[in-house]
Parts: C-alpha cells; sequence; structure tokens
C-alpha cells in the first residue's frame, strides 16, 4: 500500500478511537441539522450491476458542456480501472472525462487533485477498498472540493467502495465487527454499507450504529442505487436499501427495507437517529401540569374562521394597538415566500400586522425576524404541515420569542397545521405523508400546551380512531381532536370551545384494556365513544375533563372512563 495512505489510515484509525470514547460516554446534544438536506445530488451504488438510471444521471449531470472527473484509487489496478470506467462513461455518450492524477509522495497531487475536481460537474468514485479512498482524501482539500461539487448542484455517484467512502464515520472493513474509518463528510448522520445482502453484513451495521449514536445505517444491495437530492431519499434497482436505527432506551432497534421506487426523507432519518442518541424520551412530557399560565391560545381546526374566532384573537392580541407576526412556513419555501396576509388579517384593524416567511438559521437570527417578535402581541401559525415548522424553528432562538409572547400576556393562535404544532406531543409529523400519526424524529411539538397531542379537521375528516394508538403508546398526554371552523380558547387550565362545532378529549383512561392497539376501535362512530366532547359554548377543565355549560357555570359533566 501507497505509504502516503498508510500514514493518513493511522492518523484516522487514531481520531475514530477517540471519538468513539467520547460518543459512547456522553449523550449526543440535539444540534441544529440543516433540513433542506444536501446540496447537488449522491448516488450510492451497492456494487454489482449499475441500474440504468445511475448511468442517465450521470449523463444528465455533464449535459453537452459538462466535465466528469474519475476517483479511481480503490481500486488494486488503478490503470485497469480508469481504463474500464472511462469506456463505460464513453459508451453511455459522456465525452469529457479525466481521472485524478497519481497520488505521490508530497501534497502536490492533492492540490492538482482539487483543482481537477473544482472544474467538475459530475463524479464517478469506483470500487475497491475504501480505505485507501479514506486514507488518502479523508480531510484534504480534495474532500472539501467534492463538498463544493455539491454546493454548485453537482452529482457525486460512487459504486462498492465508493459508496462507503461518502459517509464519515466509515466501515473500512470486517464482517460481524466492524472495522471503523473516517470517510468523506457528505452524506450526515449516516453510516454505508454495500453488498450488503449478499455479503451478509447486516451484522456489522447493526454494530457499527450500536457503537456511533445519532447515526443512521443504510445497507444497499449490489444492483442498486439510492440517490440522495436534497432531503430525498430515492431508491432504484434490483435490490434493496436497509435502513437501520439503533436501540436505545425507550425503543428497540428497527430495520426495514426500501426497494425500487420507494421513499425516504434524509432529514427525519438524521432526527430520528439524533433522537435515539438524546436523553428525552417523547412519551414523556417535560410537565404534568396541562395548562398555560401566562397568555392564551386559540387552537383552531382548520376549515374555515368564523367571526367569533377572529374577534377573540384580536381581542386577546390588544385590539387597536395589537402587533401581530403571521407564520406562512408550514408550507414549502418558496410558497411560504409569495403568500400574502390571511384575509382575516389583512383587513384587521390593528397597530401592525408582518408575515415572516423565514425558515432558515440565518434569516431567523435577523434583526427583521427577532425584532417583530419581540414587539408581538399574537402570533398566528399558518396551514400546511407541521413537520415544516419544528424544521423552520426548532433548536433556534425562535423558540424563546414565541414564549415571551406568552410570558408578557400575549396570544398564539393556528389553524391545521398551527393548530397541531401547539401541542406537546407532534401527531401527523412525517415529512412523507400526513397518515403517519407518530413519526419518530418529529414526535416533539412546541408545547404551548404541554402535555397534549392535538388532531384537527377532527369530525369532518373521520379522524376519532387515529388519536387512539397515539395516546395508547404514550398515555401521558391529553389526545385533542378539534373540528372545523372550530377553535379551543386556553388560558390557565380551561379550554372554551368557540366556532361551528366541538372539541373532543381522549386521556389514557377512557382507553378499552386493549392488549394490541389493533384491537382498538377503528371506525369514527365506535371510537368516537371513547371521548369526552365539549361543544361551542362549553368549557373544559383539562385536568379533570368535567364539561361547564356557558349558561351554567355550575352544571358539569365529569368524565367517566367507559
Amino acid at each position: 500500500m501507497n505509504a502516503v495512505i498508510v500514514k493518513r489510515l493511522i492518523l484516522l484509525t487514531i481520531a475514530v478511537a477517540s471519538s468513539n470514547f467520547t460518543v459512547a460516554d456522553e449523550k449526543v446534544p440535539p444540534p441544529r441539522i440543516d433540513h433542506e438536506g444536501i446540496r447537488g445530488r449522491l448516488i450510492l451504488v451497492g456494487g454489482g450491476t449499475l441500474p440504468d438510471i445511475v448511468v442517465s444521471a450521470l449523463k444528465e449531470a455533464v449535459g453537452d458542456d459538462g466535465h466528469l472527473v474519475l476517483i479511481p484509487d480503490a481500486a488494486d489496478q488503478r490503470a485497469a480501472a480508469v481504463e474500464r470506467d472511462t469506456k463505460w462513461l464513453s459508451d453511455a455518450g459522456i465525452q469529457s472525462i479525466t481521472a485524478l492524477p497519481e497520488p505521490e509522495s508530497s501534497d502536490d497531487w492533492l492540490d492538482l487533485a482539487a483543482r481537477e475536481i473544482s472544474r467538475a460537474s459530475a463524479v464517478w468514485i469506483g470500487g475497491g477498498q475504501q480505505s485507501r479512498l479514506a486514507g488518502l482524501y479523508a480531510g484534504t482539500s480534495v474532500e472539501v472540493a467534492l463538498q463544493d461539487v455539491l454546493t454548485r448542484g453537482g452529482t457525486i455517484a460512487g459504486t462498492s467502495a465508493g459508496a462507503a467512502i461518502m459517509s464519515k464515520t466509515m466501515i473500512a472493513s470486517g464482517n460481524a465487527e466492524p472495522v471503523m474509518s473516517t470517510g468523506l463528510d457528505l452524506l450526515p448522520n449516516a453510516i454505508v454499507d454495500q453488498h450488503f445482502t449478499q455479503r451478509q453484513r447486516e451484522p456489522r451495521s447493526r454494530k457499527a450504529v450500536a457503537d456511533h449514536p445519532g447515526h443512521f445505517g443504510i445497507g444497499i444491495d449490489e444492483g442498486t442505487a439510492v440517490i440522495v437530492e436534497g432531503r430525498h431519499i430515492f431508491v432504484a434497482g434490483d435490490g434493496a436499501a436497509t435502513v437501520l436505527l439503533p436501540a436505545c432506551g425507550w425503543r428497540a432497534a428497527e430495520e426495514y427495507s426500501l426497494r425500487n421506487g420507494e421513499r425516504a426523507d434524509l432529514t427525519q432519518l438524521r432526527r430520528a437517529a439524533i433522537s435515539r442518541a438524546s436523553s428525552a424520551d417523547p412519551s414523556i412530557p417535560d410537565q404534568d401540569q396541562i395548562s398555560v399560565p401566562r397568555g392564551a391560545l386559540i387552537i383552531v381546526g382548520g376549515g374555515g374562521m368564523p367571526t367569533e374566532i377572529v374577534d377573540r384573537f384580536l381581542q386577546l392580541a390588544g385590539g387597536s394597538d395589537a402587533h401581530i407576526v403571521c407564520l406562512p412556513t408550514a408550507v414549502p419555501r418558496e410558497m411560504a415566500r409569495r403568500q400574502r396576509l390571511p384575509g382575516f388579517l389583512a383587513d384587521a384593524r390593528v397597530a401592525s400586522v408582518v408575515m415572516l416567511p423565514h425558515s432558515r438559521t440565518d434569516e431567523i437570527q435577523s434583526a427583521e425576524f427577532q425584532e417583530a417578535l419581540k414587539r408581538a402581541t399574537g402570533i398566528w401559525f399558518g396551514g400546511g404541515r407541521q413537520w415544516n415548522f419544528v424544521d423552520a424553528y426548532n433548536n433556534t432562538s425562535a423558540m424563546e420569542l414565541f414564549r415571551d409572547v406568552l410570558n408578557r400576556g400575549g396570544v398564539i393562535a393556528g389553524s391545521s397545521a398551527g393548530a397541531t404544532i401547539q401541542g406537546d406531543f407532534l401527531v401527523r409529523g412525517h415529512p412523507l405523508g400526513n397518515t403517519v400519526m407518530m413519526a419518530e424524529g418529529y414526535e416533539a411539538g412546541f408545547a404551548f400546551l404541554p402535555g397534549t397531542a392535538i388532531d384537527q379537521h377532527f369530525t369532518q375528516r373521520g379522524r376519532q380512531p387515529d388519536l387512539l394508538p397515539v395516546i395508547a403508546r404514550n398515555p401521558r398526554y391529553l389526545g385533542i381532536g378539534i373540528d372545523e371552523a372550530t377553535a379551543i380558547v386556553v388560558q390557565g387550565s380551561n379550554a372554551e370551545v368557540i366556532g361551528q362545532h366541538a372539541a373532543h378529549f381522549l386521556s389514557q383512561k377512557q382507553l378499552p384494556n386493549a392488549v394490541d392497539v389493533a384491537d382498538l376501535p377503528q371506525t369514527p362512530e365506535e371510537a368516537a365513544a371513547l371521548y369526552v366532547t365539549a361543544k361551542s359554548g362549553q368549557t373544559i377543565d383539562l385536568q379533570t375533563l368535567s364539561v361547564t355549560y356557558k349558561k351554567d357555570a355550575n352544571n358539569t359533566v365529569p368524565c367517566i372512563a367507559p
């Protein structure tokens, strides 16, 4: 093996051993991650025959005037690898192809290699031994140049060792017991394995993710490609890609396979891995008291906005002196930036209404965002998908600014997604679809109303059965389902129902003693009988679930478990 590679591998092995000790003995904090995912496109092939989509994607990336760079250094026979890869790429119609210069003893070749990559629109990393690649390029200007390819919107593809090298925490070799090293930091929080099923590599990947908290594993079969663009993961080919998550104090290890045409979400997988490495069990609320000690919440079930709800929001925000901030960020970024104020706010007679479509860390730290929220007496969270709110604001200074509005006696309101985000346990939070009630990595709402899990469009969409398994598996939470054109106004531990319909409340005490979640009621009619319902004009005590009729404050209906 080249002396340069040997020296660098020794240093990388020492670094990995040191970092493993630190990770094993300390909890990984929940960092702010880039929810938009990677820049550019990564294509990871598990070895074997290349799926057709790999060839077409590289051809598309190069186009008519682009350039492709080969990295052949994982191979035993470098010259033969260059000849082989140049031929199949040329046969595919890619004409501008060069290989990186052959490694030498000085650092000059690294600078030459980095410059070569700097003009590439696509890079192909061939198979062989990933430890060779790590020994040559990890932590060098070549790694930086590869990251720049992605930043420019380019494509980096690799097979076998060329796929394994793409994760910073890298499996270098080993069977049941993985030998770890440091790869290229291209696919965050991942540990990549290849030839997965064919070489029975499940045990080593399981061990690798178990030993490295904050990571998920992705094992790729031969003849299979995993394509990553932004936050989107797409699988193509004859085999499968296996996702692995390690066990933690409150969850068993999990593995599942994605086959041709199936998708995953990179940000969700990263959040799930980080969640498992933290000490925060999402099934346990931070506090048992369901109460809003200062200020008020208005939680709207979607649909229309009756005048009664609008008037209450404006009144609690300060009437003509109100300073209202509207957050449209439950929809995709570009859509949020095009949105106008909701009609009921556009004509509101208040001191000011500000729309803040900010969703990136630097935008949230901007003076415009910070000053608007420091002045706000009311916040409106718009509709869309609630996971977008988590991506925008979680682990930023925005969270403290939101709570400060309540502490000043202001009001936080929202409809649909803007209702659900106010709960403590977030339901329907999966980026791939709103039918998933408990999405790992997206289970924490903003907890403006602590100890609750809030659903919306409730009766109108027959969602009564959906909260049952949530509360069965997370029995310390109170489930709340709110009908369309209906809101609960929460002050202290009381929730007043206003609008056109009703709100529905479910505690663990109301559930039947089902042996399995599958035994819970499956129809809206059966499930509805388990809820305590408060209609418009009624108030419910969120601690006791006793309902008070507005006309007679002494007339209460206590919660009686079926």
